[in-house]
């Protein structure tokens, strides 16, 4: 922690700071500014009302009306402060409102009706966080479930991509066989195959192969990238191959020297993949919406498009949704992301 502060802090000027020091941190922090301000917004949305989010122009934090409840009225009664008029400075509680007039009494007088010009008056506020959002999630959709079905498709598509790819990637590093350049270059190809290409054909091999509408229909297409054979391959080049042959001289066999050797020794690419391939799962839509179309099979981002309606959107439950998913994949990435830039660092060659 000490040498992260130390290195946030440090400076070319000293005790004084340079020119440089000033563009250097008005660049990272605009850049912090444009990451981190659309999350920031997103999370305090997330807590407004309805009325909140439909309110022009925007507000950054959440706020609610006041309210009071009055003897005679069964809902309680919005309250406005009075900024004109023989009534300026006082708390009024709205009745009814009838074109530019609004019908309102005094909480210390409700018996008598106050005629008040809309123009001159502002709604009482402050800031309260609509947690009944985060609340009514779990009474109006089956949110654990949804949950479940990310969570079994981003583990068992991840697990299945790190042993099918690193088997391909051992195989394309380490064995010289005929044809070993035309593969690789057949694999490389297919990065520039766009998804909406194949997802026809795709489809239909789901289909004859039983796994439409189920979650393995989700998982089987993705068990092996091209991104991440080729990923894996550049890094176990760098594996000297004298560690392969002392093995296979004591008497080591193929799945051996890949089980006990090639994988601890690839870790840090095997992570940046696992890393990369939670985030590609989870926040995989496309694919999931045309294999799945029962319910109890959506996950978490075929859940979030139920609150988009033809006619209505439900933003307060939508924000409020997208924040609960969001939450896993952030955690991930903040606790595993310094793999990323050592795994990577090292896929370059020799």
């Amino acid at each position: 922690m000490s040498r992260t502060l130390a290195f946030l802090t440090a400076t070319r000027g000293g005790a004084r700071l340079h020119w440089t020091d000033w563009a250097s941190y008005g660049y990272l922090f605009l850049g912090v500014f444009l990451m981190f301000f659309p999350v920031v917004w997103l999370v305090l949305s997330s807590f407004k009302t309805e009325a909140d989010l439909q309110r022009y122009p925007p507000t950054f934090l959440p706020y609610q009306q006041q309210t009071i409840t009055l003897e005679g009225h069964t809902d309680p009664l919005p309250l406005f402060e009075i900024t004109g008029g023989e009534h300026e400075g006082k708390i009024l509680a709205q009745l009814r409102r009838v074109g530019l007039r609004a019908q309102m009494v005094d909480p210390a007088d409700p018996e008598t009706r106050l005629t008040i010009d809309i123009a001159d008056r502002v709604p009482v506020e402050r800031f309260t966080l609509a947690t009944e959002n985060y609340r009514d999630l779990f009474g109006r959709f089956n949110f654990l479930l949804y949950f479940w079905n990310s969570t079994f498709i981003t583990v068992t598509a991840t697990l299945i991509m790190l042993l099918t790819n690193s088997m391909a990637a051992f195989a394309l590093s380490k064995y010289q066989f005929r044809g070993r350049t035309l593969v690789l270059l057949l694999v490389i190809g297919t990065l520039m195959i766009p998804q909406t290409v194949v997802l026809v054909p795709l489809f239909l091999i789901v289909t004859e192969l039983g796994m439409f509408n189920s979650l393995w229909g989700v998982i089987i297409p993705g068990a092996a990238t091209p991104t991440g054979v080729f990923l894996l391959r550049q890094y176990m080049l760098t594996i000297p191959d004298e560690i392969l042959d002392a093995a296979r001289m004591d008497k080591a066999s193929e799945w051996k020297i890949y089980w006990r050797i090639i994988l601890p020794l690839s870790a840090p690419a095997i992570a940046v993949l696992a890393i990369l391939a939670i985030m590609w799962r989870w926040n995989d839509f496309l694919w999931p919406l045309i294999v799945l179309t029962q319910s109890e099979n959506f996950t978490l981002q075929l859940a979030l498009n139920s609150f988009q309606g033809e006619l209505q959107t439900q933003w307060s439950s939508l924000l409020a949704m997208t924040v609960l998913t969001l939450l896993p994949i952030a955690m991930v990435f903040m606790f595993l992301q310094k793999y990323i830039a050592t795994g990577i660092a090292s896929t370059g060659g020799k």
